[in-house]
């Protein structure tokens, strides 16, 4: 067996359902889970009508690689969202289609990880799927507190040499699940030093690239600041976008990675094996949904719409009810312990949250994760405005 399997901790919706195991909701109204970020919204009918239409390509095996039809769209879109000159990311090189992001921000562990010392560093609160990356390739996983002002991982947390210098992957989520905050300009030039100077990857997760507050400047991104700052090779840096979130597409599994040729080349390689090629026709609907930004664009709106709705309910009941700067994510502190207020939010108001701590990891008697809730606004405006109505009801009652 792989000595990491372990030391793997239950996934935080496993440990949701134990937690609410044995409870009686008293409310007789229809449940609301805001728990899973998961958008519920339908997947735009120009995508599902260019996977039903291409469905005959089933009949072949893909490739790897992609087409070239689908790593020009993605190279496109990329153009458009991050303001980059034409021709700037190299379709054949720099892109490589893969099947959701989870698959290969795991993956990419696999490929890189080598020594016995290896660490793998990551936010804390966090997306679990690093940590198990670095678990069961026998990489030691650090959790760097995020910082409270911007919610990405302290920088200045890490003040070891030694720590940095057996640092082989540095996972970056920007917009972060789940603070919500995001990675500025300064933020990465001093991460990409970072990496110059000690020899790590950046890998950022920017699924939630395009959910930011409607009308607002758009989050800059990985490759676009290592353009700005002359690495016009993306030198050791590599990014994941994902169709999951911003075409509500996420039974699609379908994203990409950009970056340094070196590591797509590396990476292409570990996945021919691995077998894990993207489906044809899923390519031809990905392709549709990357050229067209008009949806994605709608969606974000209706983000905004159900945030600031919620915001206005919520804020005079829950400390830092605040706008996030990216993602569909609010992540308040609670009066009484999560768990606590998760499990009696559900048997009192039927309403389910996600705790925190489900989401972090305690680190000298600090646990980021304590105290919060994750509220993912994935349902519609009534539902979510019905949800906060009622979630408020339970404080007012109850805290």
């Amino acid at each position: 067996m792989n000595r990491g399997l372990p030391h793997l901790q239950p996934y935080p919706f496993e440990r949701l359902e134990r937690l609410l195991a044995g409870s009686r909701p008293k409310s007789t109204a229809p449940a609301i889970s805001l728990g899973m970020g998961e958008p519920r919204d339908p997947t735009p009918v120009f995508i599902r009508q260019a996977l039903t239409e291409h469905a005959h390509l089933m009949n072949r095996y893909p490739a790897t690689a992609g087409t070239n039809a689908l790593r020009e769209a993605v190279a496109g879109w990329l153009a458009r969202r991050y303001r980059l000159p034409t021709g700037t990311i190299d379709p054949g090189s720099q892109i490589l289609p893969v099947n959701g992001t989870r698959e290969a921000l795991f993956a990419l562990a696999q490929t890189i990880i080598s020594g016995r010392r290896a660490a793998i560093a990551m936010p804390n609160p966090f997306y679990q799927i690093y940590e198990g990356a670095a678990l069961l390739t026998g990489a030691e996983p650090i959790q760097i507190l995020a910082d409270p002002v911007n919610g990405m991982p302290d920088l200045d947390a890490v003040r070891s040499e030694s720590v940095w210098n057996r640092i082989q992957i540095f996972y970056l989520t920007t917009p972060a699940n789940p603070t919500g905050g995001i990675a500025d300009r300064e933020y990465f030039r001093r991460l990409l030093e970072l990496s110059e100077r000690y020899g790590f990857i950046v890998a950022a997760d920017e699924c939630y690239a395009d959910i930011y507050p409607d009308g607002g400047e758009p989050p800059p991104g990985l490759i676009q600041a290592c353009l700005e700052s002359g690495r016009s090779g993306l030198e050791n840096c590599i990014a994941f976008h994902s169709l999951s979130k911003r075409s509500s597409a996420p039974g699609l599994r379908s994203g990409f990675v950009v970056g340094d040729t070196g590591l797509i080349h590396a990476f292409l390689r570990y996945r021919t094996y691995q077998g894990c090629a993207m489906p044809l026709h899923v390519q031809e609907a990905s392709r549709t949904a990357w050229t067209d930004d008009a949806h994605a664009a709608i969606a974000r709106s209706a983000y905004t719409e159900r945030l600031q709705a919620v915001i206005g309910i919520l804020d005079d009941v829950l400390e830092e009810t605040t706008m996030p700067h990216g993602g569909f994510y609010l992540w308040p502190r609670t009066p009484i312990p999560d768990t606590e207020f998760a499990r009696g939010l559900w048997e009192e108001e039927h309403v389910m949250v996600l705790p925190g701590r489900f989401l972090s990891r305690g680190r000298d008697g600090v646990d980021p994760g304590a105290n919060r809730i994750r509220m993912a606004l994935v349902q519609d405006l009534e539902t979510c405005v019905e949800a906060a109505q009622r979630i408020k009801r339970f404080v007012q009652a109850s805290c």
